[in-house]
């Protein structure tokens, strides 16, 4: 390896890493915020919380690739332009192209690295981060009985205390109402003091109470009309609650590993090939169901040979012969299944475009896994020429233009994946943002190059001022008046 490529590879693998980092820290931000209610005031340990997002950062891994290679390829091209050592690489016969290629190298090997982790590793890490983002949504809130405020979160228990202290374990005034036996026992237990704590690593809630009274009230049975109400008096009584729903449990990951975002390739042809099986399975038995129900159909719309030729009697000859109460019921019958097998169509063509969006998302997700690679090396052959070419380094110009080029390749992204969702492309559709930004990158790869004064602006200063001088010599001068 030449010095001036090690010079290149410094220059570029520095801000890649360091805009990989930053990519990935801002969609786990917004990751973050669109969950942070799940996750806060549940006790969670950092552990759990760590597992999480770890598991979250890799999957925005082939989102963040792309942009960390816009942004580096621009801002490498655009520092060697601005400090004129792009100039100086020209002067010593080194072309723009041979100074890309070095990055070019290395962006290649990401393409394939990003391919190779959206197919084999993400679907793994989405299992996790999905089975992990479920336990805990599930797990309810740690408890936290506030003094003044009827606690509801414990199943079949209502708890109100009057003051907490310091400590946080002693009570008082409290008050528990226990509905596990339902509306029809009314048991309620009433303390000056007491204690509160968990046992068996929180498994478990006992409140210790003293100097209290417990009031039952049964309307169940013979004691429907009478309500007896039995009260009883206490110096100290332990009432333990189950609280093991207010644990982290981790699930199976099993739950989620038949979804088609948790598939590789392979996985996802052999999901594709079942799911166009069973969807022609189903037309075809609606075809079957169809025609018995239009059989009557089929032969009034038959042709008077067919009609001969079958030996049946003609439409108008069991017309006559059919009298007027016989007929209506007939009419009545045909109205009624002429109604059915339209009712049946309509409810049809829902599952059938239902079944259909969902092997629409299977082929998204298939070709995303190669878009997302393939876009490694198609914005770096956007961002270098258009780094050389504008010759602005820093952070201004290529976040700016790095933004503009993604949003461009997003957005066209995002409206051909609602087209194949919804049939109006085929899966090819996906690379429709591709086949936008490829002729971008072309032009401006080509315009790099080939040293073109297209993005000059002294350029076009010099042509507007030749223009306006060959309109001016164009102009004739005015002819002399009578008195000159």
């Amino acid at each position: 390896m030449k010095k001036i490529d090690r010079l290149i590879l410094r220059s570029f693998l520095g801000p890649l890493v360091l805009t990989f980092a930053v990519a990935v820290f801002v969609l786990l931000m917004q990751f973050v915020w669109k969950y942070i209610d799940d996750m806060v005031g549940k006790g969670l340990e950092f552990g759990v919380i760590a597992e999480l997002l770890m598991y979250a950062s890799a999957t925005f891994v082939p989102m963040a690739l792309p942009i960390a290679v816009l942004f580096a390829s621009i801002m490498t091209m655009g520092n060697f332009g601005e400090k004129y050592e792009l100039v100086a690489m020209k002067a010593g016969g080194i072309s723009v192209s041979r100074v890309m290629l070095p990055m070019a190298v290395v962006v290649l090997l990401l393409t394939g690295v990003a391919f190779y982790f959206a197919n084999n590793i993400m679907p793994e890490a989405m299992v996790r981060y999905r089975t992990t983002l479920y336990d805990i949504t599930r797990k309810k809130p740690a408890v936290n009985i506030r003094p003044g405020e009827y606690y509801q979160e414990i199943e079949g228990y209502v708890i109100r205390i009057g003051s907490k202290g310091q400590d946080g374990h002693t009570l008082n005034d409290i008050i528990i109402y226990n509905h596990t036996q339902g509306m029809t026992e009314v048991d309620v237990t009433v303390a000056r003091h007491g204690t509160m704590e968990t046992i068996l690593n929180g498994r478990y809630l006992v409140f210790t109470l003293e100097d209290g009274y417990s009031y039952t009230e049964s309307t169940t049975g013979e004691h429907y009309r009478r309500r007896p109400l039995t009260t009883i008096s206490f110096k100290r009584q332990t009432i333990t609650l189950d609280i093991s729903s207010f644990a982290y449990n981790k699930s199976t990951e099993d739950l989620f590993k038949g979804g088609y975002q948790m598939m590789d390739v392979a996985q996802l042809n052999s999901r594709i090939h079942d799911l166009d099986s069973s969807l022609d399975a189903r037309r075809a038995s609606y075809g079957v169901d169809l025609q018995g129900t239009m059989y009557l159909w089929r032969h009034f719309c038959a042709s008077p040979a067919a009609v001969a030729a079958s030996g049946l009697p003609t439409f108008d000859e069991r017309l006559a012969a059919t009298d007027a109460s016989t007929l209506q019921r007939a009419f009545d019958r045909a109205r009624h299944l002429a109604y059915t097998a339209a009712k049946d169509s309509r409810s049809y063509e829902g599952v059938i475009d239902n079944d259909r969006e969902y092997i629409n998302r299977h082929h998204i997700e298939k070709q995303r896994k190669f878009t997302l690679s393939i876009a490694c090396l198609l914005l770096f052959l956007i961002g270098a020429p258009f780094g050389s070419i504008v010759r602005k380094g820093g952070l201004g110009v290529p976040l700016v233009a790095s933004v503009g080029f993604f949003v461009l390749y997003y957005v066209v992204g995002m409206i051909a994946e609602k087209a194949v969702r919804e049939s109006a492309l085929g899966p090819e559709g996906m690379w429709v943002s591709t086949l936008v930004m490829l002729p971008i990158g072309i032009f401006l790869t080509l315009e790099a190059t080939t040293d073109s004064s297209f993005f000059d602006a002294a350029s076009w200063r010099r042509l507007f001022r030749r223009r306006r001088k060959q309109d001016a010599d164009r102009t004739p001068s005015p002819a002399p008046s009578e008195a000159d």
